[in-house]
C-alpha cells in the first residue's frame, strides 16, 4: 500500500507551477510552509575527495544505511540503484533495510543522534517533518551534481518536482515518485457489460444499481486503508468547491469538513454506502485481501487508490483485467473544477539525516536512483514513473494502468492539484476509526463530520504544532 496512502496527500509544502511534460503542463496547487534551519552535517562525507565524478566526497568503499519504507513499491528498487552505484563510484555499497513503520522505527535513532544515511519517509506512519526538519541536510548540491550519464540531474527532472520538498528556501526532500491518484476499475470488465465510468456521485450510485444486478458490489475496503475514501472525498469536494475548500481544509479552519461541497459528497457516499453497495466487512479486512476482493475476484467495480495500485496487486490481479484509472468524481456537472481535473503530485519523499554516519553517501544513492538507468527500472518495474524524465515508452511498458496515467494528465491539463494537510501534522492514524465506522455504516453523515472535525481542531488548537498558512 504504497504509503497507506490515506494520507496520500503526497508532501506538498511551496505553491507552485508541476509540469511534469506528459501532455500539457500541469499547474499544482503546494502549500508554503516554513522550517527551522536544518544542519548539513559531514559524516563520514570528509572521507573522499569532492570532484566532477565524486561530488559529495563519498569515501572509497564506505557503506550506505538506507531504511526503505516497504509499502506497494517495495524497496528493491532502491537496492538496484545501489548495485549501478556501487557499479560507478568507488566500491561504495548500501545495505538497505525494509521498514513498514517508519516512526517507530527511526524515532529513537533520530533522537539518539544515530538515524540512517538515507530514509524513504512514507507511509501512514512516517515521521512528521515538523518534528525532524531542524536535522535534514540540504540536498541542493544533488541537483546541482551531474547524473551518471553526465547531465545535470536538475535538468534531468520535471520542472517544478523539488518545490514540494523545500522548506523555507531550503530542499530538504526529494520526492522521487509522479502519483497519479484516479478511480480504477477494469476496462475489460466494463467493456463486456457495457458500462461506462460515472463522473459524478449519482452515476455513481446509479453504475452501483447495475453492479449488484450482476451480483456485485460497487466499492470495496480495507481497514488500514478506509482513508483512501477521505482521500476521495477531499478530492472530489475540491473539484466541486475549488479553492475555498481546499484552503479551509490545508489551514485546519473551524467548520473546514462542513463546507457544502465536503457535505455534498459525504452524501452522496453515504447513500451508495446505505444502498449497500459497499462489500460488507471491510473493517475487518486486511487492505490488500479487499483490494484483491476487486482485482482478483472482481466482487466490486470501482476503487480509489494512487498510480501505485498496479504494481503493489500486480500478483492478486485478474488476467486480462486492464487496470485502468479515471477522474474522481465530481458532484454536479457544474463543478468549480472540471471532471478531468486531477489529484497528483510528487510522492515518496526521501531524506539524509544530517547527523547519518555517511551524508555523503546518502546523497550519492539518491544521485544513483536519479540515473536514467534506475530511473527507468522503477517505471519499468513498479508501472510508475519518477520524478526523471523520458523513462516511459508510450506504450507504457505494455501497463494499461501507466499508459491512462498519462492520459488523465493530458486530459487534465492546468487542472492538477494536491493538499498537505494531513501528512504535515500527522493527521493519518485517527482518521482511520472514524472512516472505518462510517464506511461500515455505522455512523451518519453528522457523525463522520464531527469526528473529521475534532481530530482537526485537535491539531489547530495544540500550541506546540507549528502551524502552516496555506494561501
Amino acid at each position: 500500500m504504497n504509503d497507506l496512502k490515506p494520507t496520500l496527500q503526497r508532501r506538498d509544502f511551496l505553491r507552485g507551477a508541476l509540469a511534469f511534460g506528459i501532455g500539457a503542463p500541469l499547474a499544482v496547487t503546494l502549500a508554503s510552509c516554513a522550517a527551522s534551519g536544518s544542519s548539513t552535517g559531514n559524516g563520514s562525507s570528509a572521507g573522499g575527495a569532492k570532484s566532477a565524478t565524486n561530488p559529495f566526497g563519498v569515501a572509497a568503499k564506505s557503506t550506505v544505511a538506507a531504511t526503505i519504507f516497504n509499502g506497494g513499491y517495495g524497496y528493491d528498487y532502491v537496492q538496484y540503484a545501489a548495485d549501478v552505484m556501487k557499479k560507478q563510484k568507488l566500491g561504495v555499497s548500501a545495505t538497505v533495510s525494509p521498514a513498514t513503520n517508519i516512526a517507530q522505527t527511526l524515532q529513537p535513532k533520530f533522537v539518539a543522534g544515530n538515524p540512517p544515511d538515507l530514509v524513504d519517509n512514507s507511509g501512514a506512519n512516517a515521521i512528521g517533518i515538523s518534528t525532524i526538519r531542524s536535522q535534514l541536510a540540504d540536498l541542493s548540491d544533488v541537483l546541482a551534481a551531474n547524473n551518471y550519464e553526465g547531465k545535470k540531474i536538475s535538468d534531468t527532472l520535471y520542472t517544478g518536482v523539488t518545490k514540494p520538498g523545500t522548506l523555507d528556501g531550503k530542499f530538504l526532500i526529494l520526492n522521487y515518485v509522479l502519483t497519479v491518484y484516479a478511480i480504477w476499475y477494469s476496462k475489460s470488465l466494463f467493456d463486456a457489460n457495457g458500462w461506462t465510468v460515472p463522473k459524478t456521485w449519482a452515476e455513481a450510485y446509479d453504475l452501483g444499481v447495475k453492479a449488484k444486478a450482476k451480483g456485485k458490489y460497487l466499492f470495496v475496503w480495507g481497514k488500514e486503508a478506509a482513508t483512501y475514501y477521505q482521500t476521495l472525498a477531499i478530492a472530489s469536494a475540491i473539484k466541486e468547491g475549488g479553492d475555498e475548500v481546499r484552503l479551509a481544509l490545508e489551514n485546519l479552519e473551524s467548520g473546514c469538513w462542513s463546507k457544502p461541497a465536503v457535505q455534498a459528497v459525504f452524501q452522496g457516499m453515504k447513500k451508495i454506502i446505505d444502498a449497500g453497495m459497499f462489500k460488507p466487512g471491510g473493517a475487518g479486512t486486511q487492505f490488500t485481501a479487499a483490494q484483491a476482493q476487486w482485482s482478483n475476484d472482481e466482487d466490486a467495480l470501482l476503487y480509489p487508490s494512487g498510480s501505485w495500485i498496479e504494481n503493489e496487486m500486480k500478483k492478486q490481479t485478474k488476467s486480462g483485467f486492464q487496470m485502468t484509472g479515471a477522474p474522481e468524481f465530481t458532484v454536479t456537472s457544474s463543478s468549480s473544477m472540471p471532471y478531468e481535473a486531477m489529484h497528483s503530485t510528487a510522492g515518496e519523499p526521501f531524506i539524509v539525516p544530517s547527523k547519518g554516519s555517511n551524508v555523503a553517501g546518502g546523497k550519492e544513492l539518491l544521485r544513483a536512483m536519479l540515473s536514467n538507468e534506475a530511473a527507468t527500472n522503477f517505471a519499468k518495474t513498479r508501472l510508475t514513473p519518477t520524478i526523471v524524465k523520458g523513462t516511459v515508452p508510450a506504450d507504457g511498458f505494455g501497463s494499461t494502468a501507466l499508459v491512462s496515467q498519462s492520459t488523465l494528465l493530458t486530459n487534465a491539463g492546468n487542472n492538477v492539484f494536491s493538499w498537505n494537510f494531513v501528512d504535515l501534522y500527522g493527521m493519518n492514524q485517527d482518521p482511520l476509526v472514524v472512516w472505518n465506522t462510517f464506511l461500515s455504516g455505522k455512523s451518519t453523515v453528522a457523525q463522520l463530520t464531527k469526528g473529521l472535525q475534532d481530530i482537526t481542531d485537535k491539531v489547530a488548537n495544540d500550541s506546540s504544532v507549528t502551524k502552516v498558512k496555506v494561501s
